[in-house]
C-alpha cells in the first residue's frame, strides 16, 4: 500500500478512501504503533457503519495506554 494515498489525522490515524469515495480503510501510523508498543485490544465499529471526522469511532489499548480512535 502506498502511503501517498493515505489521509492522516493529527492523532496518527489514517484513512484510505475507496474509489467510490463513500467507504475506506482506517489504520494507525507506524509512529503510533511504535509508541504504543504491544497492542492488546482494538474496538472498531461494525463494517459499513458511518463515522464522522473528529468524532471517536473506536478505541485502541496497549500495555501502556488506552486511546480513542478519531
Amino acid at each position: 500500500m502506498s502511503t501517498e494515498s493515505l489521509l492522516y489525522a493529527t492523532t496518527h490515524e489514517w484513512l484510505r478512501l475507496e474509489e467510490d469515495g463513500e467507504s475506506g480503510t482506517v489504520g494507525i501510523s507506524a509512529f503510533a504503533v511504535k509508541q504504543l508498543t504491544d497492542l492488546v485490544y482494538i474496538e472498531l465499529p461494525e463494517v459499513g457503519k458511518p463515522v464522522t471526522a473528529g468524532e471517536s469511532f473506536g478505541e485502541i489499548e496497549s500495555v501502556k495506554a488506552v486511546s480513542d480512535l478519531y
